[in-house]
């Protein structure tokens, strides 16, 4: 059986509607739109900054400048009409380790003085596959367009519709965008700003010869004088009696490198009572070694440093495929317990080789791309390369996230169809309390890299069943937010993994999975390749099993309501009508009420589309009234709405006003303003019918302000 989708809005958007009607010629309809309806400021949303910052003086003073410059620019071109939109572009350049995240994260932070209409950050890095080293471009906008206060419902489905959606935000906007991790210009075209009044800060290690930039600015290594300045700052007090010039000779060895210096003063600090000359001596010590960088010499000091568990820990860290680790994840990881991993992470962070990245209450922490490289490089210094080691914390990784994946999936919708056998207690980490299905729903999309990064962990490490069964929980998130990229390589992994495992009906679920995405993103010839061979493997699975088990029934009637909805996709409104009801008949045959509901709603819908009005009305009114029944609020407003379009296809104005305005209340009391529009839109086309075009407009003008929000321009004429 399919999944019932439910859309939420978020911000403080608000339209307030009270509808009366006597007859269609009285037709009168109250809107009320707060100004609040209009785009909201993106707000300030970059990372926060570290708690020390030194020099960079004449680098920040040439962007203050240019944004300055920049910014009379744009204000002479609005007044001209016609002039630059493009944003200034300015580049952080240089080898690893200085310190181009920490200042681009500055400048960010003090060009939204200029720029009030917020601060945005893209990570490419956290999005970048293994694999091939690409970045995801669409799901770089997703991410954007959420930021900027675009509900998942109204995220257009292709890269070129997002980019579209994107520019129209932006347009006249003064943001600040930071790109950190980028390699390639290419990356980066879609997501400019179309604004010259905006600023977008890209850092990389190498400069993008193809990339045009306004200003460039390759970072050097910091003079004698800031190291000191950023060691003392590091140190603090921790260490009493030192002098410049010892400190001189630290920031000497660190060849002024902040990464370096960052670790070098974490690690006076930690071993306050060691005499300097011997953290000195070791310094040297590693930087004796042939060919070592330094950076790499001084994280080599720090790691011999720690602890068991620690040392462990830091190695097994770059497992983890998300951009941020949560002491949850890191015990399962360990391996030793939650207190054991808390000890550990406690020390890593002292050590200066993780940082703080706490997120809207949460409690995470982040490894640099630089240091999850050394931490690499630790684990294959180990005489069988660390594979022992990692196998198991890979493994222990992901039945972790794929219990709690599980758990807040059964928080959502605790009776939807899965095959996969729930993942019991772990012994070795905790599990994470959900409050509720809101909550749950927000870790799976706080989670999602994660998430998706486990299939294929879980396919590499030759564990079909994980791979395959996580993306059971991934199914709604797909739903609720359209990760379209993800989705693809994630739904395909599990359908592989399924194979290679034999599992027939986790190979039909996948199937179904993947066609979905496939027909959502137009490639209708691969949805009908990938759907075909689930209808048969599901027919053959009840054709076996004598008596067959009510999962796999409701395997055919799911795999059926994908059919249907396939053809639906393609208008072929006959084949989708026999797909619902053979559903239909399985669903009353094992006696599952919401099954025959949907299936009765989907078939209504198709049969109208056919133009069999009178037949639909009844399917319909079946279906409005079981929804009532089996009090479910989305499903009552759908088959309320879906019988208004057939009762105004017949002529009963009056019977289809009713119907639109109970869809209506119950799409503004859930906060649904992608449903809200549809019946809007449905009550204008009757209020114009009627006469009445001052209530269409009304409806209207409220449709506007939620696509203007989105960032979606329509062509005059255009629907949804």
């Amino acid at each position: 059986m399919g999944d019932e989708t439910h859309n939420s809005m978020g911000g403080n958007a608000r339209a307030e509607t009270v509808l009366q009607a006597g007859t269609i010629e009285n037709f009168h309809h109250n809107t009320y739109v707060q100004s609040a309806c209009a785009h909201p400021p993106a707000g300030h949303l970059l990372p926060a900054e570290t708690g020390l910052f030194v020099n960079r003086g004449p680098e920040r003073e040439r962007v203050r400048r240019a944004l300055a410059a920049r910014a009379e620019q744009a204000d002479g071109a609005v007044a001209e009409a016609g002039g630059p939109v493009r944003p200034l572009v300015v580049a952080l350049t240089g080898v690893g380790g200085m310190g181009k995240s920490t200042l681009g994260v500055r400048l960010g932070h003090e060009a939204h003085a200029l720029c009030p209409d917020g601060s945005l950050y893209a990570d490419l890095g956290a999005l970048r596959r293994e694999t091939d080293g690409a970045v995801d471009v669409g799901e770089v906008l997703h991410g954007l367009l959420e930021a900027l206060g675009v509900e998942a419902g109204w995220v257009r489905p292709g890269l070129a519709e997002r980019a579209s959606q994107f520019r129209q935000l932006t347009a006249g906007k003064r943001l600040v965008l930071v790109l950190d991790n980028v390699r390639y210009a290419d990356e980066i075209t879609p997501l400019l700003p179309a604004s010259a009044g905006s600023v977008v800060l890209v850092i990389s290690h190498q400069r993008l010869a193809e990339l045009e930039c306004d200003e460039e600015l390759p970072l050097g290594p910091l003079s004698t004088r800031h190291a000191v300045e950023l060691l003392r700052g590091i140190v603090k007090d921790a260490r009493r009696g030192v002098d410049d010039d010892s400190y001189a000779e630290v920031a000497e060895l660190c060849e002024g490198l902040p990464e370096a210096l960052r670790v070098a003063g974490s690690r006076m600090r930690q071993h306050r009572r060691r005499r300097f000359e011997r953290l000195l001596a070791e310094l040297r010590s590693e930087l004796d070694r042939e060919g070592l960088p330094v950076v790499e010499a001084v994280w080599n000091t720090a790691y011999r440093e720690l602890s068991a568990d620690a040392a462990l820990l830091y190695r097994l860290l770059p497992v983890v495929p998300g951009p941020h680790v949560s002491p949850a994840a890191a015990a399962a990881l360990l391996g030793a317990g939650e207190d054991r991993a808390a000890d550990a992470l406690d020390e890593l962070e002292d050590a200066g080789l993780l940082e703080d990245a706490a997120s809207d209450g949460a409690d995470l922490l982040r490894m640099p791309d630089l240091l999850r490289s050394h931490a690499r490089r630790c684990r294959r210094a180990l005489p069988d390369g660390g594979e022992a080691e990692t196998g198991e914390a890979t493994r222990r990784l992901v039945r972790w996230y794929r219990r709690q994946a599980e758990r807040a999936d059964r928080a959502q919708q605790q009776k939807r169809m899965r095959f996969a056998e729930p993942v019991p207690p772990l012994p070795y980490a905790p599990d994470l309390e959900f409050a509720g299905g809101g909550e749950a729903g927000r870790w799976l999309e706080a989670e999602r890299h994660a998430l998706h990064g486990c299939v294929r962990l879980a396919y590499e490490a030759g564990e079909d069943e994980d791979a395959w069964a996580l993306c059971e929980p991934l199914w709604l998130q797909f739903v609720d937010h359209r990760h379209f990229g993800e989705s693809f390589d994630s739904f395909g992994t599990g359908l592989a993994a399924a194979g290679r495992a034999g599992d027939l009906p986790a190979q039909v679920r996948m199937r179904c999975q993947l066609a979905r995405v496939l027909w959502e993103l137009g490639d209708l010839e691969d949805a009908d390749k990938t759907l075909e061979p689930a209808l048969h493997a599901s027919a053959l699975l009840l054709e076996g099993a004598g008596e067959p088990r009510p999962e796999l029934r409701k395997l055919r009637a799911s795999t059926l309501e994908f059919s249907g909805n396939y053809w639906a996709a393609r208008k072929k409104w006959a084949r989708a009508a026999d797909s619902f009801r053979a559903s239909r008949e399985i669903h009353e045959e094992i006696g599952n009420p919401y099954g025959v509901l949907l299936q009765t709603h989907l078939l209504g819908r198709a049969t109208a589309a056919l133009g069999k009005l009178e037949e639909a009305a009844g399917l319909l009114e079946t279906a409005h009234a079981m929804a009532a029944e089996q009090d479910r609020d989305r499903m009552t407003a759908r088959t309320a709405f879906e019988l208004g379009r057939v009762r105004e296809r017949q002529g009963s104005a009056n019977r289809a006003a009713r119907l639109y305005e109970l869809a209506l209340e119950s799409a503004l009391r859930r906060g649904a303003s992608f449903e809200e529009a549809e019946v809007r839109r449905a009550l204008a086309g009757l209020a114009e019918s009627s006469g009445d075009t001052a209530t269409a407009e009304r409806h209207r003008a409220v449709v506007r302000a939620y696509e203007e929000r989105a960032g979606i321009v329509r062509r005059a004429g255009e629907g949804e």
